[in-house]
Parts: C-alpha cells; structure tokens; sequence
C-alpha cells in the first residue's frame, strides 16, 4: 500500500510542479506559434500517458500484491489487450508526430517575398552576411576561407562585391518582415538558436541549410549555439536586434560591403571584418560612406 501512495504522490506532484513551475518558455518573438502549439500537444500526451502509467502502476501494486495462497494465472497471450495497447500507441504516436511535421514543412517552406540573410558559424563566434543592392548573395567556397577572408566569398563573382558583412558585432533586423536564414559552416557543427523566435537548426560543413520566420516584436534577443562545438562552445553566443524600419535602415547604412573591406586591407593584411571598425571608417572619412545611401534588398 505505501508503495502505492508513493506513486500517487509522485504522479499528482509532478503535475501540480508542471503547472505552477516559475521556469516556461521565453515570450516568443516570431509568427511560430505553430511550434509552441506543437509542444504543448507533446506535453499533454506524453503527460497524460505518464500519469495513467504511475496510477496503473498504483493500482497493480494494490490490486495484485502478494496474498497468502494466491497464485499468479499464466496468461502469455491476449488479443483483445494487445490491440487495444497497439490502438492507444499507435493513437499516441500520431498525435506527437503530426503537429511537429506540419510545423517543419511551414518552417522550410520559404515564402517568395522572404528576404535573405546568412548566418556563418565557427568556433565560437557568429557571423552574418547580408545581400546589397542586387538583392543576391555573391558565391561562397570553403576553400577560399583564410585569414585575409573569412567567409570563404568569392572575390572573382560580382554578384558578392556588395555583400554587407557583419563580424563580431550584433545582427540587427527589420521587424514584421519574412526572412530566410541561410546557415553554414566553416569548420565543425554548429546549432543557430534564437529561442525568442523559437527557431533552430543545425549548420552541417558542406552544407547550407536554412528555415525562415517573421519576428514580431522589436527587442534585443540572445543568439546560441545549440550543438557542443569544443572546448569554447559556452562562449558562442551573440545578439539579435529587431528594430522598426528607420531604425534598421540607419544601421545598414554604416556596415561595410566585401569590396570595401577588400579595398581597405592592405596587401597580406587580415581583412578586417568587424562592424565596429566600419564605423570608425566612416567617421574617419566624414561619413562619405552613409552619404551614399546604397539600398538594399531588407531595406525595400
């Protein structure tokens, strides 16, 4: 019998700890509401199958505890209990699996008026490359990934000579508009995590994978990485910035392209890629740079 209150107590705690716990989800920030709905399916029916498993385990250690002169049947088969036990599992399983697969095909599928951006992960900082004023990401090779170039960029491809790239330094975003991640590797595997936007992926080497959302509200959010990448993997973190459109546009306007990274490096030197350092050139030469006011793709 205490064996059986035991288990009681345990499943009725656990419930009660669940609902009226201080630690849940971060105000989410992106249109996937999908995914938090999809979760909450997850808790409840694994919840609901957790408790009926501790009270019919409950119910076995009354129902059935040893008793003077009793003997156990023998019965290795019944049809009508397995059918019913593969129905209700089969029932279960259904009911995790589908929520989660209509929430990842709407995570992947890319609407067409997505604006681009690409996250780069190494050990253990986050960089990012946005499209300039032809709206297109100029090509990128591993091969090409050296000091005096750290995002691998093609520097024969025209398409990449207006790239904005953003190193060491915070992403900033317009509010209420689709984009599309674009992520890759240089070295080993990387996990980009924003869980205000409920939003993560794992960045393989040799591969570009991707997903796409809208963020909802403006704010500074925590960038991580989700996948162990050595020794340093705590220290991979970085910020997000969504801001209304103004705002976002003043940022742009003081980010540095490749050409003009490539331009400013002297020959053998390392290719300064840091915003800040963007910045401080402009400054340095009275601000020429935002007077040009290239536009760009994000800032439509």
């Amino acid at each position: 019998m205490l064996v059986a209150v035991v288990l009681i107590v345990i499943a009725v705690g656990t419930v009660v700890f669940h609902v009226v716990s201080p630690w849940w989800w971060t105000p989410i920030a992106s249109n996937w509401h999908s995914i938090d709905d999809a979760t909450l399916v997850t808790f409840w029916i694994t919840g609901i199958a957790y408790v009926a498993v501790i009270l019919f385990m409950a119910y076995c250690a009354v129902r059935f505890r040893y008793r003077k002169g009793r003997r156990a049947a023998y019965e290795p088969e019944n049809k009508r209990l397995e059918w019913g036990l593969t129905g209700l599992t089969s029932l279960g399983v259904i009911g995790l699996l589908t929520p989660g697969l209509i929430a990842w095909n709407e995570f992947v599928t890319v609407p067409d008026d997505a604006a681009e951006f690409e996250v780069v992960g190494r050990q253990w900082q986050w960089s990012f490359r946005l499209p300039g004023k032809d709206g297109v990401l100029g090509a990128s090779d591993p091969r090409l990934v050296g000091g005096d170039n750290t995002f691998g960029l093609d520097p024969n491809d025209p398409r990449g000579q207006d790239d904005v790239l953003i190193e060491g330094d915070d992403l900033h975003l317009p509010l209420g508009r689709p984009l599309k991640v674009l992520m890759r590797s240089v070295d080993v595997i990387h996990d980009f995590y924003v869980p205000h936007f409920r939003a993560k992926m794992d960045i393989i080497p040799g591969m570009v994978t991707h997903f796409w959302f809208t963020p909802t509200r403006t704010g500074t959010f925590d960038i991580l990485c989700a996948e162990l990448c050595g020794l340093g993997h705590h220290t991979m973190r970085g910020m997000v910035v969504v801001e209304e459109e103004t705002e976002y546009r003043d940022w742009l306007q003081g980010q540095s392209t490749f050409a003009e990274l490539m331009a400013r490096a002297a020959p053998g030197d390392a290719v300064k890629l840091a915003t800040n350092d963007g910045r401080e050139d402009a400054a340095a030469n009275g601000g020429a740079r935002s007077a040009s006011n290239r536009p760009h793709p994000l800032n439509r």
